[in-house]
């Protein structure tokens, strides 16, 4: 146990990236409790699935992907939080002549409601749900994959999250279910299964399914997660050719996830992890980095 907190502690002294309080964990922040934070992640990959060939490209060489996050916690109610976050992103591509994308993406705002908390066997069991909408803050090139920096979609998320936690041991399930609106391409026409005569292409939706499983305490959290997307429909990436914003994009994701807040500094935040793209289909297998720091601020005239 001493040498796994001695890593722990590594890993968070090294990080700038904050895991807690987001729409996918079963944490929440009290009433009147501010919770702030800059995250940064790098995702690269060299070998991509061509529907299911999995291949490498040198017109691509490796494609890496930085993103800066900003994001905010607020406590509505100590069972109800809204979150919002934007980031920059930046890609690269290290072959060819395909030239990386930046800017700043979609903003995003959720509504985390914890609808149940009861004792159950030798534990709790809670039930959240969580409501979220994504919006594109700037005219970013949708249509330039696999360097565009989003899809352009304005886009409705549900997901329901069950969490069961016996002591400091706890596994967590969600679901996620993603609605997303047709966007505009800068060409009059285009070629999926057949030819479309618009510059008006329709997203297919997206499911998410995740699985986390770890040790919790007021200090510390490590867990292990496995997350699975599925895309709704779409279409293969045709041989030899260029990504497209509506193609079919599945993948399921292992990863590791690490959170540590501190005695010394009272409401800093700070984690760290990463994962990897285990199987998928017209994605990339890429490794992903992240890390970052939080600062929580308690605005309650009696402090608690």
């Amino acid at each position: 146990m001493r040498n796994f907190c001695l890593f722990l502690i590594f890993l968070a002294a090294f990080s700038t990236f904050a895991y807690a309080q987001t729409d996918a964990d079963a944490i929440m922040i009290p009433k009147n409790y501010f919770c702030g934070g800059l995250m940064y992640s790098n995702s690269s990959w060299k070998n991509y699935w061509e529907g299911t060939f999995k291949r490498d490209n040198l017109n691509i060489g490796t494609l890496n992907t930085n993103t800066y996050n900003l994001m905010a916690n607020y406590g509505i109610l100590n069972n109800l939080n809204v979150l919002a976050s934007v980031p920059y992103v930046t890609t690269n591509a290290s072959g060819g002549t395909l030239r990386g994308l930046e800017g700043v993406q979609d903003m995003m705002l959720s509504l985390k409601w914890r609808i149940l908390k009861t004792n159950f066997a030798k534990g709790r069991f809670f039930v959240y749900g969580i409501g979220s909408a994504s919006l594109p803050l700037s005219n970013y090139q949708a249509d330039f994959m696999p360097v565009a920096i989003g899809s352009q979609s304005k886009s409705l998320m549900f997901r329901c999250l069950v969490d069961y936690n016996v002591g400091k041991y706890f596994i967590t399930g969600s679901g996620e279910f993603m609605q997303r609106s047709l966007i505009t391409i800068d060409r009059t026409s285009y070629y999926t299964t057949e030819e479309h005569y618009t510059n008006q292409v329709a997203l297919p939706n997206m499911t998410n399914y995740a699985l986390r499983t770890g040790y919790r305490s007021s200090r510390w959290i490590a867990e292990a997660v496995i997350e699975n997307n599925t895309t709704l429909g779409g279409f293969d990436i045709r041989k030899n050719d260029m990504p497209f914003v509506s193609n079919r994009m599945n993948s399921t994701i292992a990863g590791v996830n690490f959170k540590y807040s501190s005695v010394r500094i009272k409401g800093l935040e700070l984690t760290a992890g990463g994962n990897y793209v285990a199987a998928g289909r017209n994605v990339g297998q890429s490794t992903t980095i992240h890390g970052g720091a939080y600062y929580l601020m308690n605005f309650n005239k009696r402090k608690s």
